[in-house]
């Protein structure tokens, strides 16, 4: 399944915790989700799933939420487009 990144943010907080943002479609879905990144060495992630703007169907939600789960390539796709934003 495709997907379109539309925006991609990481930055460093206060106590220097890596904080990251992915904005992004799936699929033919029009409905944009927002999956955010926390890790406090940039090795380790733990990511939250929610919706970026209007709420769209639960259950499409919960699909990706189980996807992202599972497959690795996606995930690590958008966790890369926020590494990415990084300025050099």
């Amino acid at each position: 399944m495709s997907y379109n990144i539309i925006s991609a943010s990481m930055h460093r907080d206060e106590e220097k915790h890596w904080l990251g943002h992915t904005v992004f479609t799936i699929g033919e879905s029009k409905t944009e989700y927002e999956i955010s990144f926390f890790s406090k060495n940039g090795k380790d992630w733990d990511y939250s799933l929610h919706f970026a703007g209007e709420p769209g169907a639960e259950e499409e939600f919960l699909q990706l939420d189980a996807r992202l789960e599972e497959d690795d390539d996606l995930y690590d796709d958008l966790l890369d487009a926020a590494i990415d934003s990084i300025p050099e």
